[in-house]
Formats: structure tokens, sequence, C-alpha cells
């Protein structure tokens, strides 16, 4: 079976994948502490554990603590492994620089140490998918860093991101649609599907 690692970055990416764990899990039969029905396809995106529970192959990233801490405490928080949650104290104030040169800089080992860690557990990894927002800081900045990072060392593997465009309706803050601009040169460069 080819596996997939996902990765979340930012208040949206988490926010998204969270969602997409819930219905994943319910499409395999996956209860939120990681008891299964259900064993068709489950090696694509889940792991088992000495436990014999199923783990999301995930890495939860963000640089402030409190959508960690939501996800943590929402129904399937229990589902993910504890040390997959990478997060800093200080967030990046919706700057696309922070979250690519200095703050995602800071903890970019951290999650790529984490995604080592869940890409040695396939038997035969296909692939990464990352969801993000491109209007905040971290989704955008650090989001691009990991695509970057993971590709110059998994070059042969794919590179799908689901990426979410600000809008100038709805958008939070004036610096939305730069940070989008700054990310997209990033985005066709080193991914497969965006």
């Amino acid at each position: 079976m080819r596996e997939i690692v996902r990765i979340q970055p930012g208040q949206c990416g988490n926010q998204i994948g969270t969602k997409f764990w819930e219905v994943i899990s319910d499409e395999h039969s996956i209860d939120p502490t990681g008891d299964f029905l259900q064993l068709e396809r489950i090696s694509v995106y889940y792991n088992e554990s000495s436990s014999r529970k199923y783990v999301p192959r995930a890495a939860l990233v963000d640089l402030e603590p409190g959508t960690m801490d939501s996800v943590r405490s929402g129904p399937f928080g229990q589902l993910f492994r504890l040390d997959n949650f990478i997060f800093g104290r200080t967030g990046t104030g919706n700057n696309w620089a922070k979250g690519h040169y200095t703050e995602g800089m800071e903890l970019v080992d951290s999650v790529l140490d984490v995604v080592r860690k869940e890409c040695e557990h396939c038997d035969c990894l296909q692939g990464f998918q990352l969801t993000h927002s491109l209007g905040g800081g971290t989704g955008s900045g650090m989001g691009t860093l990991l695509i970057s990072k993971i590709q110059e060392e998994y070059p042969d593997r794919i590179m799908n991101t689901f990426s979410v465009m600000p809008l100038p309706k709805v958008s939070d803050t004036v610096v939305e649609p730069y940070n989008a601009t700054l990310s997209m040169h990033q985005l066709v460069e080193n991914t497969d599907e965006t």
C-alpha cells in the first residue's frame, strides 16, 4: 500500500486538517480513540501503534500554541501522537517572512524530524499532503519553507497542497494578499499539485 504523510501548518491548516481526520476516520470506521472497525486501505493515512490503535500519519504545526491546544482538547485530539504536535510560542503576526525566515526557521528542524519519523514507518511512501492558508504567516511562510525542505529531502515523492487563498471581502488582515503572492512562487517551484 502506498502511504501519505500529512502536514498541517498554521491555524487554518490545522482546522481543515482536523476536519479531514474526522471525515477520514469516519470513512474507515475509526473512533476518536483510534479503535477500528474496517481495515481496507487504512495504511494510506494511518500507522498501527503498539497498542493496536490506528494513529494518523501527520505533523500538526503552528507557531503559537492556541490552535494545538484546541485540537488536543477536541473530540479527535487523542487520536494523534503527542510527539507530532509541534508549536512555537510567539506566532508570526500574519507575516510571511517571519514564518519563512525567522520563527518558522527556528522550528523547521523539529517538524522535519517528525516528518522523517513518519516516513520511516512507511513501507512505500507515495508522498505528502499539506493543508494550509496562504493568508496567514505560518501557513504561507512556514508552509512554503516546509515544502521546500521536504522536496530537498524527498525529491522523488509527490508533494500535494490544499491551499486556502485569501479573498478581499473576507480577509482578516491587509497583508493576506501579500502573503499569498510571496507563497505562490514557492508553490509553483516545489509542488506537483496545488
